[in-house]
């Protein structure tokens, strides 16, 4: 049995559970890898708009299980709501135990403020046209079953797996403009309220940037997601990580360490819901 590893914050977003790209294994091989300390679901963990009973195999509700046992063994788990799961909304403030649902969540680590939150408000098609955006939904599943015909075929004579939709959205002129302007959008607002770090998830897009603007340094952070590209972020002894999980082979992990501005060891934790 393998060890733990210790995390004090780890934030994984976009699992969309109940679809057919949700990756529940490789995610629960990961929440089972990890000890964490406080574990943020920065939205789109269940996709309320998409869900289908079928595609909830026994994958899916081990990982709800998991969550659940993390929370009795003293895990602090926060729930931050997203569109695919706007439902839950309704119940922002809910508290039981050690669990929380909340819109967004500020953390001082150390005296640094990080301002977490889904991303989704940033989207016009989500706030003013939300059949749109459902349409939307059902495309991108469509793509990723087809994906996932066509990474069974190559895992199957020994080949790399290959996302269609990344590889979509990296080649599309207006899809670059809206991950970019997502990002400057979310860095602009964080500098405005005086945040040091910003978490974000929604555009699936894993990233790590420090930008200095008005002599404020902010650091965007994306988690990325759990179809195409299975990432978390990770807060431990002062520095943000981003891991990657390896598909090749489920048991084994590999974290991106980047250099952080400044040091953010975390002395005292102190959560802030509002």
């Amino acid at each position: 049995m393998h060890t733990k590893r210790k995390v004090e914050v780890a934030v994984v977003s976009d699992i969309h559970l109940g679809t057919y790209g949700s990756h529940a294994e490789e995610l629960l091989s990961y929440l089972q890898s990890i000890d964490p300390q406080l574990l943020v679901l920065n939205g789109d963990i269940i996709d309320i708009w998409n869900f289908s009973r079928n595609f909830f195999s026994d994958a899916h509700m081990k990982v709800v299980q998991h969550i659940a046992q993390l929370i009795t063994e003293g895990t602090e788990v926060v729930y931050v709501t997203g569109n695919h799961d706007e439902l839950l909304r309704h119940f922002s403030g809910f508290q039981t135990g050690n669990f929380q649902i909340q819109d967004k969540l500020i953390l001082d680590l150390d005296g640094q403020k990080a301002w977490i939150f889904h991303g989704d408000i940033f989207d016009i098609s989500v706030n003013y046209a939300k059949w749109m955006a459902q349409l939307g939904g059902y495309g991108y599943d469509a793509l990723i079953m087809v994906n996932r015909a066509v990474n069974d075929l190559l895992t199957s004579v020994g080949q790399p797996r290959f996302s269609l939709s990344k590889a979509i959205k990296e080649s599309v002129k207006e899809a670059v403009k809206f991950v970019s302007d997502f990002e400057d959008t979310a860095i602009d607002l964080a500098v405005k309220q005086k945040y040091d770090v910003v978490i974000c998830g929604h555009i699936h897009q894993p990233q790590d940037r420090i930008v200095s603007k008005n002599g404020q340094a902010v650091r965007y952070l994306n988690s990325g997601d759990w179809i195409e590209n299975m990432t978390a972020l990770e807060y431990n002894d002062g520095d943000w990580k981003l891991h990657r999980h390896r598909d090749k082979d489920f048991k084994s992990t590999s974290t991106t360490h980047f250099n952080q501005p400044n040091d953010l060891s975390i002395k005292k934790q102190e959560l802030v819901f509002s």
